[in-house]
């Protein structure tokens, strides 16, 4: 009995490390995530989230003014300007690629036929001549800046700003609920018939649905379309609410079957020389029980179809009244995607209420990952 309890404790042991792990795993990324949200185009592409605490050095150029810029200054032709945006500090600059950093802010480099050219720490630059300038073309400025690290919220005001953006909300939340409710109803129902009722062919029944398992969603959807269209059901919230069961029913009866196997046989055995019958078997002893893995679908089953964006354009369309958000979002970020913090903003918004969901539910759904890692036999 002794090794059969260590053997427990170390599986506990194992199984509270792994989930550690799995945690951090996925709490960093979602950190960057929010981090890289709050920041500006150039700041992400500069340098990673892990560095938005600290100030940004890039490396480029800028051209100065051109002969039209030009101001007499005494015996001088003098173009000035700024070449840097507020809160950057030039730490370098020069004149050529080969060497971009061969001066110091406030230092003054000589140039060709007389001409000078200083530029101090704050990106203010002075290029004198004793001749008039010529050049339509300002010359290449080299600079390393380094900017102050900052804040924007800019990012998110353009996704909540965005058109739609709100009916597309009411239409994930009218899709993903229902999707996520109906086949935890029906899985339930079938999961306990085929762990604790005797009827012929169950054993095939369970081999159909580890079968389906491996079905890949895409080979579905223009057969389930066409069966759509055909009863009459076509595009629409009944269409999607029935294409999303269809599609987590294997996996909800899979799981929940094998949890319902592994309770206590002799509550179901009790239940049933007292009386009871199956259904209040199942409504009083099993689904209470079964709570945990119940609640552990519901989190999958929900990211799942929140996240969705192939099954919504398939079975509701893409008209601007039917739009989800992950749909709404692909239009804010257009056909190239290069909007790195847009994108984040737009990922951490859609995340927002998966997370409450997971929070809601995580402690069920850790009871019923160690219920089924500990049981005894």
């Amino acid at each position: 009995m002794s090794q059969i309890a260590g053997t427990k404790a170390r599986l506990v042991w194992a199984v509270n490390l792994a989930a550690l792990v799995l945690v951090l795993l996925w709490t960093i990324p979602t950190f960057g995530l929010l981090v890289s949200s709050f920041r500006d185009r150039d700041q992400i592409a500069a340098t990673g989230w892990w560095r938005a605490a600290f100030a940004t050095e890039q490396t480029g150029f800028e051209r100065a003014g051109t002969a039209a810029d030009q101001l007499p200054e005494g015996d001088l032709f003098v173009i000035s300007g700024d070449l840097t945006g507020a809160g950057a500090q030039v730490t370098a600059w020069g004149i050529s690629s080969r060497d971009p950093a061969a001066f110091t802010p406030g230092e003054t480099a000589e140039l060709k036929d007389g001409q000078r050219l200083t530029v101090a720490a704050d990106g203010a630059y002075r290029l004198s001549s004793p001749t008039a300038f010529t050049e339509t073309r300002g010359m290449r400025i080299f600079l390393t800046t380094a900017e102050k690290p900052r804040a924007t919220l800019e990012n998110y005001a353009r996704v909540i700003g965005a058109e739609g953006l709100g009916r597309a909300f009411l239409n994930t939340m009218t899709v993903t609920i229902p999707a996520t409710v109906i086949p935890i109803l029906i899985a339930a129902f079938a999961a306990y018939a085929l762990a604790w009722m005797e009827f012929p062919g169950r054993a095939l029944l369970i081999a159909a649905v580890v079968g389906l398992l491996v079905v890949p969603l895409q080979l579905a959807l223009i057969p389930l379309l066409k069966f759509h269209n055909e009863i009459g059901l076509g595009k629409g919230y009944m269409g999607i609410w029935l294409a999303h069961t269809g599609f987590g029913l294997p996996l909800a009866i899979y799981l929940l079957r094998n949890y319902m196997a592994g309770l206590p046989r002799e509550i179901i055995e009790s239940a049933r020389v007292d009386g009871a019958t199956e259904f209040q078997i199942f409504r009083r002893i099993i689904l209470p029980l079964s709570f945990p893995a119940l609640a552990s679908f519901a989190i999958f089953q929900f990211l799942w179809v929140w996240n969705d964006l192939l099954v919504a354009t398939v079975f509701l369309g893409n008209r601007p009244d039917q739009l989800v958000m992950t749909g709404v979002l692909r239009e804010l970020l257009g056909s190239r995607g290069g909007d790195w913090e847009i994108l984040a903003a737009s990922a951490f918004l859609s995340i927002a209420v998966p997370l409450l969901v997971f929070f809601a539910l995580q402690k069920y759904l850790v009871r019923g990952l160690l219920a089924g890692s500990v049981k005894g036999g």
